[in-house]
Formats: structure tokens, sequence, C-alpha cells
């Protein structure tokens, strides 16, 4: 059963958004609330349609990240709209933007479509906010580059208008990414570059070895959706120092269950790979036409090799040596 009489203000969404994970995300607590929806329906209407929900769309929470968003808005809305303090009983599920928006074609109702415009407003004030705001320090700038990465589009292309099934061409095009005219060819068929090294990563259930001697925070973030049972190791001499430490620790602050080590290269290997799960029936080596940080601004290939043996004894020989310091 919907409540048509609720109205929350742009003001109370805006205190119901958290960042999580390196992006704003909302509450399956309070979203109930803020469409006008009684909980238990809310949640019928997710399982129904709990297809249209990956998981970069609605993730659950850990209690680590519950209990941040508990000490840093301890409050909630109750059924009239007023602020109240909670305790929750269960790990509550975050929807991302993405998943706000597809909340939308799921939501029925004149309530839920007002709301739903407020938000499209409310998240493209916040962007052009951020836009308006030129002198950020270094600190802020890493911060925000690491948030948008995965979303860079900008939203102020959505029109306030009523929400029809006719607007989703332009919602989901509003949020892919800019850059999509950068692509690569993987074992022979064109692909898009940061698709392909998520699969690849994918792929992983023990180790992820990247050899590479051009790193920068973009090959950090490629694995951003890691598990954090994956051990992974850089090689690397850092030429021209694109990674630094600073870029680094913020990674590290956003992803806090991603444990990355990085091991000297010393000029041992030219050409870059990407090893899978190293000593194992499962190996599998990649050789890349390029770094990972730049993958795809021209012509690339990853190439899957059949030979594994080959390259044993040279791996355990990088393996032995001293680690990479960032400066």
């Amino acid at each position: 059963m919907i409540d048509e009489n609720v109205i929350i203000t742009a003001e109370q969404m805006k205190n119901l958004i958290y960042e999580i994970r390196g992006q704003k995300v909302m509450l399956d607590v309070d979203l109930p609330k803020i469409y006008g929806y009684e909980t238990k329906a809310f949640n019928q209407q997710i399982k129904r349609n709990i297809v249209k929900f990956d998981v970069d769309f609605m993730f659950q929470l850990t209690k680590e990240e519950c209990e941040i968003c508990l000490r840093s808005q301890n409050v909630t809305l109750n059924k009239n709209g007023n602020m109240r303090g909670q305790h929750i009983k269960y790990l509550p599920y975050a929807f991302t933007e993405q998943g706000i928006y597809m909340l939308m074609t799921v939501l029925k109702g004149e309530l839920a479509t007002k709301q739903s415009k407020a938000l499209i407003r409310l998240f493209k004030n916040m962007k052009d906010y951020i836009s308006s705001n030129v002198l950020i320090d270094t600190e802020d700038f890493l911060k925000l580059s690491i948030q948008t990465n995965a979303n860079t589009a900008n939203i102020a292309r959505l029109e306030s208008e009523m929400l029809k099934k006719s607007d989703l061409p332009m919602i989901f095009k509003a949020f892919s990414n800019e850059n999509t005219h950068e692509y690569l060819f993987m074992n022979g068929e064109i692909c898009e570059t940061n698709v392909t090294y998520q699969k690849i990563y994918s792929k992983a259930k023990k180790s992820i070895y990247i050899i590479d001697d051009y790193i920068s925070l973009n090959t950090l973030l490629m694995l951003k959706h890691i598990g954090s049972n994956i051990d992974i190791i850089i090689f690397s001499d850092n030429k021209q120092n694109h990674l630094r430490l600073t870029e680094y620790n913020q990674f590290v602050m956003e992803y806090p269950n991603i444990h990355i080590s990085f091991i000297q290269n010393n000029n041992i290997f030219h050409d870059r790979y990407i090893i899978l799960d190293y000593g194992t029936k499962n190996e599998k080596i990649y050789h890349c036409g390029a770094s990972s940080k730049d993958a795809g601004k021209k012509i690339t290939t990853i190439t899957e090799s059949k030979e594994k043996k080959i390259y044993k004894d040279v791996v355990n020989i990088v393996l032995q040596h001293q680690s990479l310091v960032l400066t």
C-alpha cells in the first residue's frame, strides 16, 4: 500500500545519502518512506524485480559500513516525514545512483514519480556543485577521481519531466562512461577496455599478478571489484612515478577490503602481463599490449598465452625481489 500523503523534502533526502565504497548510495531502510511505500510493499517490489538490480545497482552493507552510517547520521524518517533515531536490526541494502534510477521503473504512483524527479534534480545539483568548485586540494581531487571514475557522465541531460519507459535509454546513456570509444582487441574480438580488464580479473580464484612498469591510479581502480580473498601483487618499477603514495593511500581508504602488495620488477619484464592463480591448475597468463593505466587510448591487444611453463622460472625470480616503495 502506498501512502500518498508523505512528502519528503530535498533537504531531507540529501541527509539520507551516504558515501560507501567510493560512491553515493541510499539505504533500503529510508527509500520506502521517500517513495511513499510501506516497507513490506517496497521489499516485495524489489524481490519481484530482483533481476534488474545487479551488484553495481544494489549491494548489502557490511557490519562495519552499517556502523559508519549510524555514527554519521543516526536518524531516519518516520511515517510523517519527521526525523527520529533508529536501531537497524539487519544489515541494510544500499542502492547506487544507477539503482535509484532503476527503482523508478519499478515503483508506481503519483508520489513515487514526484519523488523520483526530486532525486534526479538532487543528484544533478550535487554534481553541478562539484563541477563548479575548481579550487580543490590534491587530496580532495584524488578522492573525487576515485568516486567518479566509474560514473563520469553528466546527468544534467536528464529532463525534469515524468519518467516514462521511453526515458530509459537516455538515462542509461547519461550514466555510461564517456570514454566508450576506447576499446581493445581481446583474443581477436573488439571489447570495451574497462569491462575487459574486470572480466579477466573476475576469473581469479586465488591470486592476481600484474607485471607492468607503468602503473597509475587507474591500474588500481580496475581492481576495485576484486574480493578480499584474492592476493594481488603488482610487479613494477613504477617508471615516471605515475602512481604516488598519496594516491595509493587514498585508494586504500576507499577500498579497505582490497589488499595489494608491490614488488620491484628490476627491468626483467619489458612487456606487460596479467597472471591469474599462479602455480595452480587454474593458472591463466595474458600478454597485454599496453599498460592498464592507458589501455584503449590507442589500438591495444590482449592475448591469452597457452604456453605457461616458459614463464615459470622468470616469475619465480621476480617473486624474490624486494618490495617496491611508493613515494
